[in-house]
């Protein structure tokens, strides 16, 4: 799937059409980008942003989708400390 186009349509809302990258299949899709919630605060907060701080579980899932999501890169040669 690639993002063909998108446009903001809110401060927190975005439309993107969407198609996928196979010329045969054709297939295409309208989807909605939604901002619902703060994970951290910013350093350069926007006075006219105001959403509600995700509470501390699901922070706490975030996080651990993005850590799974690392596990799945190829190794590029690169060594973690232990």
């Amino acid at each position: 799937m690639r993002i063909r186009t998108s446009e903001g349509t809110h401060i927190f809302l975005r439309v993107a059409y969407l198609q996928c990258t196979n010329e045969a299949c054709g297939w295409s899709v309208r989807a909605e980008f939604e901002m619902t919630h703060e994970m951290s605060p910013s350093g350069m907060a926007n006075p006219t942003v105001k959403l509600p701080l995700a509470d501390t579980a699901l922070r706490r899932e975030a996080m651990k989708q993005a850590s799974d999501q690392l596990e799945l890169l190829p190794n590029q040669g690169l060594e973690t400390a232990p």
